[in-house]
Parts: C-alpha cells; structure tokens; sequence
C-alpha cells in the first residue's frame, strides 16, 4: 500500500488459506488471517524448545519448528513449544500447545534451571523427540544438559532431516554423519523450511509441570550483557544493521546515526567496491548472509545479490528516492526520501529522546 502522499509506503503481506497436519482434524476456518489447526489428540508429541530471546522467535526457531512439524505430520503427532518468559505466539510457527515455566529462577542465564525443568516435562509427556536449536549459549547448551541427563548421545548441527534420517556436520564442517534420530536433536539454521505463512496452529496454553528448582543459583550467575562496540559484532550476529548503498553521500551522518542506534554496519558490493566500507561488512550473495531482527538501508536499490544476504532478516525498513526500487518492495516499511535528509533527522530525533530519559 502507498501512502496518499506518495512519501511513505507500508507493506504488510496478509495470510491466505488453510492448512491441516496430517493425521489431524479438520482446520477450523476464521474470519481473518490463516486457518487455525487444531489437534486435539496427537498420537505422540515433539517438544521444540526455542531460543525466543526476548520473548521473540528467531528464524533459525522458526526452522526448528518447521523440522518438527515435519516429525511431527507424518504419523498425527503434535508439537509443544516450552518457553521461559512472555512473548510471541508459537501457533503460527507450528505449535500446537505452549507450556510456559515463569518461576523468576529461569530468567536470564539459566541453562540448569531450564534443564531441570525440561527434565519434568519428558516425565510427563515421554516426548517422541525434543529439538533445540544449536545455538552457542541457549538451546546448544540446554540441549546437551537435557541430553547428558537421559544418558543419549544427540544429534548435533543437524543440517537436514528425514523422518527416518539425520545429517550432522562434524570435523569442522569438513564431514556429514547420517544416523537415525535420537531423542535429542540440536539443529543448525536452515535445516528445515519454516511452515507456510497460509498455516497456523493453535499453541493452546497448557500448565507446566511442578518442579523444585531450589533457591540456589545451579552453580550460574548471570551478570548480565557486557557492553560491546557494534562495529565490532560480526554481521552474521547482528541484531540490528544499518546499511549503506549508492545513495549514500553523507557518510558522517551514516556513522552518527549507526552510533545512535547501536547499530552494526553494513553495505552494499557498491560501497564496498569502492572502498567506502570495509570488504567484511560487504552484505550479499558475494558477501555476508545476515539474520537480523531489524536491517535498516539506506539508498540500497535492492541487487538480487543483496535481496538474497537479507532474506532472513525480520524486519526490513527501506530509505529510497526511487518508489519502484526492488529493497522498496521488499522493505516491511519503506520511505521515499533522500537518505542525506533522513539520516541526520533521525539521529537528532534518537538525541532528543535520550535527552528526555
């Protein structure tokens, strides 16, 4: 949709159609959005076990869940997604029930309290699989807690997967190993498709299983985030870009506004051809595939090279003077407007706001 003025052009893709597990009842239709399924007696369950940092699913959570619907359809299984906090509905992710442990114990870094709780949660449930995904500091540390626990050697950076089969890498990703799945299953990104966006699932809240986890600490405490120089976070583990193409001139105001957001930067092969940013910060099929939650461009037409570095990227916001460029359309949000304009409005308007706190 563009906006009357012509400056400002919001896309929001809406959701379309139905979609049903196999072995599951029939999708209830709604009035807006997706089919909801609804399962109401799985056969057997899979337990997905997020990151869902911030109370939010990454797209490498989103791929867990895909690989555990696909374990999941083929025989009538259901999934349930065990988080630790508030946030985001897994239903549109393929979860079918969603069990939340909020004991203040489990905030923060909190790998053994998570485990003992998952631990409770096999008791009740006997769970066919559990998959977490193969992160350095949450579902990978988890996952071999919980797996140490049930005495069975995972899977680890399984990078695709049958229902019958999966491929880990090993040896430094110089080797593959193929080997029926165990219980335990850690899965690097990309290893399964993330469901339709025209499919959902109900994730009916269920309680949590009781579990004692003490008052102690399990032998962790979290201190918290240290600070870090955005400039100095590999692209590939930003949260938050802020990138330059051909229509950026004013390259002061670009590192001012990078600084103001705490954002890392990023470019295009232009800039960086030209020396204007570093080659590893180059984003693109050529350069860096990023997984931000939000990348931010700034006079980027939209090469499909560059299209392809941001694909898994959330949340796309879009400064161009060109209505019809490609990043416009690929942009979540897109302005029509000189980058030279925007950048320094936007750092004054972050300075305002800090300013007032």
């Amino acid at each position: 949709m563009t906006a009357a003025t012509g400056r400002l052009r919001l896309d929001r893709s809406g959701r379309s159609g139905a979609g049903t597990a196999a072995g599951a009842p029939a999708a209830h239709a709604v009035a807006a959005g997706p089919a909801i399924t609804r399962i109401e007696d799985p056969a057997f369950w899979i337990v997905v076990v997020p990151d869902y940092e911030a109370g939010r699913l990454s797209s490498h959570d989103r791929d867990v869940f895909g690989a555990a619907r696909k374990l999941a359809d083929r025989d009538g299984g259901g999934v349930v997604a065990v988080v630790f906090e508030p946030g985001e509905d897994p239903g549109p992710a393929g979860a079918d029930r969603l069990i939340r442990f909020d004991d203040p114990g489990y905030v923060g870094y909190a790998p053994a309290h998570r485990a003992t709780a998952i631990e409770a949660l096999i008791a009740e449930l006997a769970p066919r699989h559990l998959l977490f995904a193969d992160t350095l500091v949450a579902g990978g540390d988890i996952g071999r807690r919980v797996a140490a626990a049930r005495h069975v050697t995972p899977a680890t950076r399984v990078h695709r997967l049958r229902v019958d089969e999966v491929v880990s890498r090993g040896d430094g990703a110089r080797s593959d190993y193929t080997r029926t799945p165990p219980r335990v299953l850690l899965l690097a990104p990309e290893c399964e498709d993330p469901i339709a966006p025209d499919r959902c699932h109900e994730a009916r809240p269920v309680a949590p299983p009781a579990v004692d986890i003490g008052d102690g600490d399990g032998g962790i405490r979290d201190l918290g985030l240290l600070p870090i120089d955005p400039g100095a976070v590999p692209l590939a583990e930003a949260d938050f870009v802020l990138s330059a193409g051909n229509g950026v001139t004013d390259w002061d105001a670009f590192h001012a506004l990078a600084r103001a957001l705490g954002a890392a930067e990023g470019g295009s092969r232009v800039v960086c051809d030209a020396g204007l940013m570093p080659r590893e910060r180059q984003i693109g099929a050529s350069g860096t595939l990023i997984e931000a939650r939000c990348y931010l461009a700034f006079g980027i037409s939209g090469a499909p090279q560059h299209l392809q570095g941001i694909a898994r990227c959330e949340k796309v916001v879009a400064v161009n003077t060109d209505l019809h460029a490609e990043m416009v359309k690929r942009g979540d949000l897109s302005a029509i407007k000189d980058a030279q304009e925007v950048m320094p409005a936007l750092t004054r308007l972050l300075e305002a706001q800090a300013r007032d706190t």
